[in-house]
């Protein structure tokens, strides 16, 4: 990412002399961060969420953390990181969390993965459960309830779709169940009547989740790196996609080794187009595009939490 710079020589080498190790993007910049500053936010989100920032995050990373130093009047990220760490359980924690993690999803995103959905879950008896494990602001588990109802009919309503998510902003919009009328246009206009209803009166130009598809979908906050992990499973399938980019490779293999006793023998684990993890983990093997089955079925164990 190109950084604007909009300022003078004479700035810069005032600047320069003032703090030597700043970062200087514009003189409209009202708050100072160094590069020390930088490497310290790297630290603590890979510590606390296993994100890996790149060196061309800085821009993303002074935007996002800039309304946190605001809302507490500080004007130096040394002085709002230091805050942090000197309070290990502060909710600012989860605030700081939420400013760096990127919700960038849709209804349906990834169609072809949803047809080997239906042929998976059609072939199970009893009730189906899935844990959508990227579950942002609603519309990746919304579209998987979405279709267990397309494909099961009668037995969807005791199916259920586990969504989790690090960032509690985008969990609080998910489980409100409405969006914007021109995001859910780009379904067909079948699923539109079927699963939404429009809003009106202060909800105009919006779109609300019918009641019977969102009585379908658990929202629950759930780190990836935690120890433990607060839902049960099995599950007939996971779906973790677009996610394994935001972490290194030790990252992604220690996750899918924990995915395994959270699957059923049979079960599927849906990753994001970029995703290949058949060189990060043994423990499973490609089945399709993007699509991968246990390596080793007698291997999964019912776990409580794990």
């Amino acid at each position: 990412m190109t950084i604007h710079r909009s300022i003078t020589e004479n700035a810069i080498a005032k600047s320069s002399v003032d703090r030597p190790d700043a970062w200087v993007g514009s003189l409209e910049r009202d708050l100072v961060m160094t590069d020390a500053d930088f490497e310290r936010v790297r630290k603590l989100i890979y510590e606390r969420a296993g994100i890996v920032l790149a060196e061309h995050k800085r821009e993303m990373v002074y935007s996002r953390l800039a309304r946190r130093l605001r809302l507490h009047k500080l004007t130096r990220f040394t002085d709002y990181l230091a805050r942090l760490e000197q309070h290990p359980d502060s909710r600012e924690w989860e605030s700081f969390t939420n400013a760096l993690t990127t919700n960038l999803t849709a209804f349906f995103r990834e169609m072809h993965h949803f047809p080997l959905l239906a042929e998976h879950v059609s072939r199970v008896n009893g009730p189906v459960r899935i844990w959508c494990a990227a579950a942002s602001t609603g519309e990746e588990p919304y579209s998987i309830a979405m279709q267990l109802s397309e494909t099961l009919g009668s037995r969807a309503p005791d199916s259920r779709v586990v969504g989790t998510d690090i960032d509690t902003d985008a969990l609080a919009k998910a489980r409100e169940a409405v969006y914007p009328i021109d995001q859910v246009a780009k379904l067909d206009e079948a699923r539109r009547k079927r699963f939404f209803l429009r809003g009106s009166g202060p909800r105009s130009g919006q779109a609300m989740i019918r009641p019977e598809i969102s009585a379908m979908v658990e929202l629950k906050q759930l780190n990836l790196l935690a120890s433990k992990w607060p839902i049960e499973g099995p599950f007939d399938a996971i779906f973790c996609r677009n996610v394994m980019i935001y972490f290194d490779k030790t990252t992604q293999a220690r996750i899918l080794e924990r995915f395994v006793p959270f699957l059923k023998p049979d079960g599927l684990l849906f990753a994001g187009h970029s995703e290949n993890f058949s060189f990060i983990s043994q423990a499973f093997r490609l089945r399709g595009q993007t699509v991968y089955e246990l390596a080793n079925p007698a291997s999964s164990q019912p776990p409580s939490g794990r």
